[in-house]
Parts: structure tokens; C-alpha cells; sequence
């Protein structure tokens, strides 16, 4: 293997991989990763770290800090999952990805190792990140849960903050069908004398954060409970707000974000409150740091597919909410929105509560159905069926571009295009976006 495309190949065949075969590519314990990171001298010891959980928010969460890490001076790490486009932008260093020569060194190096531990292509993607942190001396990493939390193979680190932005219905099928069986395996990443964050107060799950904080001796804070938007000003590309304390002093004023989904107010509040936390435990992070990291998050990290405007005439976005939750959220923004008609290109992977989603969509909208291109994208033929049982009235197409073609070629200047329901849906048409 001496090319980044043969190593890519070796990675995606040889190694178990969630993101395209679901269940099969999951573990279910730590063991793989613990013994891989030992051989490799157990790199994540070797700088510091932010944890990040959650069910929805905690890709934008991740990359809001380390865009704040970043604007503050630190060389910051930032670790993620799954890609769009490109396997390497899960692994970033001050926005930028890891070079194809790091990947393939990596792979080349530790190949017997590989063949002997056998562990998924997360596993394994976890190790390359934390060695490559390691070596490059980071100053600090941000690293997202991929799954879950307490089995998932980012729990091995000890970190300065630990952040839980939200709970909802995701991943039943591994975390548990309730909300507190779910909210238990997330607060897995809560670490003894290790300070937490919760993005969001719900009543189902309250009690589960609260107990697991304070059996680790962890000091446990509420975000929305301490900090508030006021005077929020939304547009097609970008959200402007201040930020008060919950007795309504003022602490942000004019800050502004490119990530202008209505959700974002909360995982917006989840940083702030994070941020506040980082400089009690010994990080300098200037007030400019935090505003200029904010708004400078898709420029300095690369961050795509969150209420993502392609184009304006007509409107067109990328959005990758893919669980009730998600697209509750969504439709609130989309509520805000101003247009003639809605298209909808809409996918989804079979593993995913797709019925709940379907059940949440509006019926005045005109659907192109699309499988997203992974071996767990859903059966066209099966989503139409299902969508045609909530009334949801529209056409199969047999690949994304078709459906995007479809969707122009129907819509009038002042409607709008929407594309969701799935990641890998929305990397499909940025892929497509990119090479038009």
C-alpha cells in the first residue's frame, strides 16, 4: 500500500465500517481500542482534551470550540465522525486536515498491528487521530463521540471539560428505546473531578447527568439554565445575537454565527457556557477569540452540511438532520423561511427510526427520493412506500443528481430546494455541488 487511494481502499474493505455497514462495524467495549493505543504508546495521555457528546449539535459544538481554540492561539486538534467528502476531515490540526502521506504512514506502519487486533475502521481512526495530535504537539484537541459515550472508543481519554449537548431517540438499537437508558450511556464520558457541561435541561434525563456528576466528584452545569439569547436577528446565512446571563447581565453582544439553523441557539449556548468553564480550569480565551471563533467556524474548520445555503435562486440547502429530533429542530427553522414552494430530496440509511421522520415532514411539500450512497442507504423503492403512508407525495429517482436535476427543473426562482434526511445523503450532493 503505497498510495493514500490504496490505503483508503484497505481501510474501507478490510476494516469493519459503521458509517457504511451499521451494526456489524460496532463494538461493544473498549478492548480493541485500549490495546491498540498501548502499542502505539498510548498517545492520547500526551495533550489535552475536550470531550464531546450528545445526540444532536455535537459536530457544531466541537467545531464552534475549536474555532475559539484556535482564534485564542492554541494549536488545537479537533477530531470527528463520520466524513462528507473526505476521509481525512475527520482528523484536523487548526482547520486543517491530515495530509494523505500522514494517513498512508500511518496504515503502513501499523498494518501487522491492524491484522492482529482486527478493529473497526473507527478504532482504528481513533488511533490515527491521537498519535497524529501527539506528534504534532497540539496544544489541545476537541474530540467528538462517535456513538454513545461510555463504550465509545474516544472514552479513553481524560479530559479537561466534558460537554453533553442534548438527548433524543438515536442509535435505540444500541443505547436503549428511553431517553434516561440513552442519557446513562452518554453520561459515560463524565470522568472523576472533571467538570460537565449539558447543553440542554430535560426532564427525562436530568436526574441520570445530576447522580453520574456527582458520584465522579464532578462539577455539573446546565447551559440553558445560566445563559440566554436575546435579540436574535436570523438571515439565509448567518445568525446574529447577544448573550446574557440567566439574571440578564450581558456577556456577548453582536456575536455572530454562519451557522444559522434555529438549533444552533442551543448548541450556541452549550459553547458559551463551555467556554466559560475552560477558563476556570486554565485556558486563556479572549472575548474576541470567542466572536471571531464563532464566526469564522466554516472558514477556519471546514465545517459543512449544517443548514448549508448552496445557492439563492432558487434557495437551496443542505441540511444533515437525520432523527426526530434533528428534524424537529429543522423545521423550525424552515418555519422562519421564505418561499413559494418547498422541494424536498430526501434519503435516508435503513438502520435509522425513518418512519418517525417521515411522520414529521410536511405534506404541501414536492418529494424526489433518492438512497443515499452507502450499503446502509434505504431501499428508494421502500422510502417512497413509507412516505407515500403519511402522504407524502412525490418520485423515486435512482441517484442524487437525478433527484437535484429534478428538483431545479421543477422549481420557480422564489421556492426553495431542502435536502436532508440523511449525512450521506447531504455528501452525496455536495460531492455533486463540487463537481458541477
Amino acid at each position: 500500500m503505497n498510495t493514500y487511494s490504496e490505503v483508503l481502499d484497505y481501510l474501507f474493505s478490510a476494516l469493519p465500517m459503521y458509517q457504511r455497514v451499521g451494526a456489524a462495524a460496532y463494538k461493544a467495549d473498549l478492548e480493541n481500542t485500549v490495546a491498540l493505543l498501548d502499542a502505539i504508546g498510548n498517545p492520547h495521555e500526551r495533550f489535552r482534551s475536550i470531550h464531546v457528546a450528545g445526540t444532536n449539535g455535537k459536530g457544531s459544538v466541537s467545531n464552534f470550540l475549536a474555532s475559539i481554540f484556535h482564534n485564542a492561539g492554541y494549536k488545537v486538534g479537533l477530531y470527528t465522525s463520520p466524513h462528507l467528502i473526505d476521509f481525512r476531515e475527520r482528523i484536523r490540526i487548526d482547520g486543517e486536515m491530515i495530509s494523505e502521506e500522514a494517513v498512508v504512514d500511518f496504515v503502513r506502519r501499523n498494518k501487522p498491528l491492524l491484522d492482529e487486533i482486527q478493529p473497526s475502521f473507527f478504532e482504528m481512526t481513533v488511533a490515527m487521530a491521537f498519535e497524529y495530535f501527539a506528534d504534532n504537539e497540539v496544544d489541545v484537541a476537541v474530540v467528538e463521540v462517535g456513538m454513545g459515550g461510555r463504550l465509545d472508543s474516544t472514552n479513553i481519554i481524560t479530559p479537561d471539560l466534558s460537554i453533553i449537548t442534548n438527548i433524543g431517540f438515536d442509535h435505540t438499537k444500541f443505547l436503549g428505546n428511553t431517553l434516561q437508558a440513552i442519557a446513562t450511556e452518554k453520561a459515560g464520558i463524565i470522568k472523576p473531578d472533571v467538570p460537565v457541561v449539558i447543553g440542554e435541561t430535560q426532564p427525562e434525563t436530568r436526574d441520570v447527568f445530576v447522580e453520574t456528576a456527582r458520584n465522579n466528584n464532578a462539577p455539573i452545569f446546565f447551559a440553558d439554565k445560566n445563559f440566554v439569547l436575546t435579540d436574535v436577528i436570523n438571515s439565509n446565512f448567518s445568525m446574529i445575537m447577544n448573550i446574557a446571563t440567566a439574571g440578564g447581565e450581558p456577556q456577548y453582544v453582536g456575536i455572530k454565527s454562519p451557522l444559522c439553523g434555529d438549533y444552533q441557539k442551543k448548541n450556541i449556548i452549550t459553547v458559551i457556557q463551555a467556554v466559560e468553564i475552560l477558563r476556570t480550569v486554565g485556558y486563556t480565551i479572549p472575548l474576541n477569540a470567542v466572536m471571531i471563533g464563532m464566526e469564522s467556524v466554516v472558514v477556519d474548520m471546514g465545517f459543512r452540511g449544517r443548514w448549508q445555503v448552496i445557492s439563492n435562486h432558487p434557495l437551496t440547502v443542505c441540511e444533515t438532520a437525520h432523527n426526530k429530533d434533528g428534524v424537529e429542530n429543522m423545521l423550525k427553522t424552515l418555519s422562519s423561511m421564505e418561499y413559494s414552494h418547498l422541494h424536498i430530496v430526501f434519503g435516508c440509511v435503513n438502520d435509522k427510526d425513518y418512519s418517525a421522520v417521515l411522520s414529521l415532514l410536511p405534506r404541501n411539500a414536492t418529494y424526489y427520493f433518492c438512497k443515499p450512497d452507502v450499503p446502509r442507504g434505504l431501499d428508494v423503492s421502500i422510502l417512497k412506500s413509507a412516505a407515500h403512508k403519511y402522504k407524502l407525495a412525490g418520485r423515486a429517482y435512482t441517484d442524487i443528481a437525478s433527484a437535484i436535476k429534478a428538483a431545479r427543473n421543477n422549481a420557480e426562482k422564489h421556492d426553495m430546494i431542502l435536502i436532508t434526511g440523511s449525512i450521506f445523503l447531504v455528501a452525496d450532493a455536495l460531492k455533486h455541488f463540487a463537481a458541477e
